[in-house]
C-alpha cells in the first residue's frame, strides 16, 4: 500500500503534438506575412476606406429609379443568359458525366478524357470564359451565355458523376443478364435513379448561374453587368445603387424559386 506512485498531469495533446501544432501556427503565420508583404498594399488608402465609403454612401442616396426599364430589362436579359446556359450545358454535362464516372465509362482512355473536361471546366472563371468568347463573338449575350455553359459543365458534370457512380448495380446487373443493350441498361437501370439528383442539381445550378450572369456584363458579355458598368464609368451612384438593389432582388427571388423547386424534386 506504501508503493511509490507518480503524479501525473492529464493534457490534452502530447509533447510531440503541441510542437506539430506550435509548427503548423508558425508556418500559416509566416505565410500570411509574407503574403501581405508580397501583395503590397498601400495602407494610407485602407486607413482611408471608411471615409470613402461613406463619401460614397451620401452620393448613392437617394436612389435613381428613372431608368427602371432599362434595369428591369437587362435584369431579364440576365435571367434568360441563366436559363438558356443551363439548358445547354444540361444536354452536354450528362455524357461527360457518363464517361467521367468510373462504374459506366467505356474504358480509362474515356474516363480521363471526362475528368479532363470536368477539370478543365471548374478550372476556368466564368469572367475569364466570358473574356475569351467576347473576343471570338464580340460583346453580347452570346459570350455570356457559351461563358457560363462551359463553366457550369465542369459543376454539373461531377456532381452527375458522383450520383451515376453511387447507383445501386442490381438493376443495372439484372438488365445485363437478360442481355439488354447498353442504351436500353442507362434508360431503365442507370437514368430513373439518378433523375432527382439531376433535377436538383440543375435547380442548383440555374440559381447560381443567376449569380453569375449578373457580372457578365463588366466585361461585355451582356446581362445586367452592363448597366453597372456604364453607371460606374459615368459616376452615377445614385443609379449604380438601383441596380445593385435590383440585383440584390433577384438574387433572393432566384433563391427563394430555387429553394420550393428543390423541395418539390427531392
Amino acid at each position: 500500500m506504501t508503493a511509490h506512485t507518480q503524479e501525473r498531469t492529464w493534457s490534452r495533446y502530447s509533447r510531440q503534438e503541441r510542437l506539430t501544432r506550435f509548427a503548423v501556427y508558425a508556418i500559416t503565420l509566416f505565410a500570411i506575412v509574407w503574403a501581405v508583404r508580397d501583395i503590397d498594399i498601400f495602407w494610407p488608402w485602407v486607413w482611408d476606406a471608411p471615409n470613402q465609403i461613406q463619401s460614397l454612401a451620401v452620393r448613392m442616396w437617394p436612389l435613381d429609379f428613372s431608368g427602371w426599364m432599362a434595369i428591369g430589362s437587362a435584369l431579364m436579359e440576365t435571367v434568360h443568359i441563366a436559363t438558356l446556359s443551363t439548358f445547354l450545358t444540361a444536354f452536354i454535362a450528362l455524357p461527360v458525366s457518363y464517361i467521367a464516372a468510373q462504374n459506366t465509362t467505356p474504358n480509362k482512355v474515356t474516363l480521363w478524357i471526362g475528368r479532363l473536361i470536368l477539370v478543365s471546366s471548374r478550372s476556368v472563371n466564368t469572367i475569364i470564359w466570358a473574356l475569351l468568347f467576347v473576343a471570338i463573338f464580340g460583346p453580347g449575350v452570346l459570350a455570356g451565355i457559351l461563358a457560363v455553359m462551359f463553366r457550369s459543365i465542369g459543376f454539373i458534370g461531377k456532381l452527375m458523376g458522383e450520383a451515376i457512380e453511387e447507383i445501386d448495380k442490381k438493376p443495372v446487373e439484372a438488365m445485363q443478364a437478360t442481355g439488354a443493350s447498353k442504351l436500353k441498361v442507362v434508360a431503365y437501370a442507370i437514368v430513373p435513379q439518378v433523375m432527382p439528383a439531376f433535377f436538383a442539381i440543375i435547380i442548383l445550378r440555374w440559381d447560381i448561374n443567376i449569380r453569375e450572369s449578373t457580372v457578365l456584363g463588366l466585361v461585355g458579355a451582356g446581362g445586367i453587368g452592363v448597366l453597372l458598368q456604364g453607371s460606374i464609368d459615368t459616376f452615377a451612384w445614385q443609379t449604380v445603387a438601383t441596380i445593385l438593389l435590383a440585383i440584390i432582388v433577384l438574387v433572393i427571388l432566384g433563391e427563394a424559386i430555387t429553394s420550393v423547386l428543390r423541395k418539390k424534386v427531392i
